[in-house]
């Protein structure tokens, strides 16, 4: 709480899209006021590199950001739970292993959503396509623009289900203490 009572303290939300190839972020603040996108975008792993070279790379662009923005907790999502190649999951644990070692590093709370949750929260669909995820991010977020490439309106998402997640719990606790005070 800020020195003002009932006043919530701003904080940063990091939401993370892991790829290999391409690696979508977005930096969320909450205020009092709701929320506002500090920056959102992509990291890019060369995909002629080898694969030392590319979970470097996602790994230095993900440590520069959460020392440019210093977000309080990363949220990431989770790896699908059936793939048909699984040669895929492997090499996706790779990109999400380095974003994990980056939050790490820095002492950060690193939340985990499933994909389906991620886009029920967001959209109100588990199963959307892409082009509706971006445009629930465009319209949660009051943005101009259609956020693109997709990875990003993925992690803007992801963000958005770990804020929408805990307001819903911080409300909750908050409900049950003023119940508990008034009983007393």
């Amino acid at each position: 709480m800020n020195a003002k009572a009932g006043q919530k303290q701003s904080q940063r939300i990091l939401g993370i899209d892991p790829g290999l190839n391409v690696t979508g972020y977005g930096v969320l603040e909450t205020t009092g006021a709701g929320l506002s996108v500090c920056e959102a975008g992509v990291i890019y792993g060369r995909s002629r590199n080898s694969l030392k070279e590319r979970v470097f790379e996602i790994h230095e662009g993900v440590v520069e950001i959460i020392e440019s923005f210093t977000p309080h907790v990363l949220a990431l999502e989770e790896l699908y739970g059936h793939y048909q190649r699984p040669r895929t999951a492997i090499l996706m644990g790779h990109a999400r292993g380095v974003v994990c070692l980056a939050a790490a590093q820095h002492g950060m709370t690193v939340r985990h959503y499933p994909a389906t949750k991620v886009k029920k929260i967001v959209s109100g669909n588990g199963h959307a396509p892409k082009a509706q995820i971006q445009l629930a991010v465009q319209r949660e977020l009051g943005l101009r623009t259609i956020p693109e490439p997709h990875d990003v309106a993925d992690a803007l998402a992801v963000a958005l289900c770990h804020y929408y997640l805990n307001q819903n719990v911080a409300e909750k606790n908050l409900t049950s203490r003023s119940v508990g005070q008034q009983e007393k």
